[in-house]
């Protein structure tokens, strides 16, 4: 049962988030995190699969895609319209894994960083953001990612090798050791932190600037799904290129790469500047979708379960 608001110096009444002690944030933000992240991968993968197949298509004077919309119809075409949600396993397993650390520690380091009505200064958004992402990173991204690619660019291949989840994932282990699920550690705790601490610190700084600080003022729905739209396509702008490297590290041909810092310079040689932002419409349209998407589901889960608290 939530107590009745107490009145902060200025008169102003404590939001529901103020009320609630780091240990029920943390708990919220992991739970509803975990939902959020389920439902919105099962809207945008194909847009996911679509960005890593045409990162995956190194340039060559024969590619194999000439664009995301020939990607589009040469997978439909040679899989069907399913084949556009392969590997879509691999990701819902770890979608919700991946979002409940996110908002689960974005929750937690907020608790600890806020003011006395809830805000957080420039710096705390970018730490807390930096945070979350690297969570993320390290406990569900980078194994779910690398399965995933491998899985994708498996189909690619005249005799794909992976008859399912559980057996691909005992193929990687098999040949490549536990470590096989872990390639591209590095470049995916810079990509997800510098996700994170983007898109926290636009989305946070948007609100608070519609709030004019006042936690408690409602926003919409569709204005906070434009709002992540936002937040998201300044995230593409801003690390699309360790996406890439990320990708070429978590592929079947990353053994010809010695590390993360070769990969780059590997693609910076012989494909130019350009080829590591392969892959950016795609990766934008389907960015600006799931950051909207799942900033506008969590935030409606949020408010739901405060009202539901709230009649208890």
């Amino acid at each position: 049962m939530v107590d009745a608001p107490k009145p902060l110096p200025n008169n102003r009444p404590l939001s529901l988030w103020q009320q609630y002690g780091p240990s029920e944030k943390t708990v919220r933000g992991i739970v509803i995190g975990g939902i959020t992240g389920g439902i919105e991968i099962c809207i945008t993968f194909p847009t996911e699969y679509v960005k890593t197949q045409l990162q995956l298509d190194e340039r060559s004077s024969t590619p194999k895609f000439k664009g995301p919309v020939d990607c589009l119809k040469q997978t439909v075409k040679g899989h069907g319209f399913f084949g556009l949600y392969r590997g879509l396993s691999v990701l819902l397993y770890g979608s919700i894994p991946k979002s409940s650390f996110r908002f689960g520690t974005f929750e937690y380091l907020k608790s600890k960083a806020a003011d006395e009505r809830g805000n957080l200064s420039p710096m705390m958004r970018l730490a807390c953001g930096l945070g979350a992402g690297l969570s993320e990173a390290v406990f569900a991204v980078t194994p779910m990612e690398t399965v995933k690619v491998k899985f994708i660019h498996d189909q690619g291949l005249p005799q794909p090798r992976y008859k399912g989840f559980v057996h691909g994932v005992g193929c990687i282990v098999k040949n490549e050791g536990i470590g096989g699920i872990y390639k591209g550690v590095t470049a995916t705790m810079a990509k997800q932190g510098s996700n994170q601490a983007i898109r926290f610190f636009v989305m946070e700084t948007l609100k608070d600037w519609y709030r004019g600080g006042d936690n408690s003022v409602v926003i919409s729905k569709p204005l906070v799904g434009l709002m992540g739209a936002i937040a998201g396509a300044a995230s593409v702008y801003g690390n699309t290129p360790i996406d890439v490297v990320k990708t070429r590290m978590q592929g079947l041909d990353a053994k010809k790469y010695k590390n993360t810092l070769d990969c780059a310079l590997q693609i910076w040689r012989h494909e130019g500047f350009f080829a590591f932002y392969k892959g950016t419409v795609p990766r934008l349209s389907r960015v600006c979708l799931d950051v909207a998407i799942t900033f506008m589901i969590y935030d409606s889960l949020i408010e739901f379960l405060d009202r539901y608290w709230k009649k208890k």
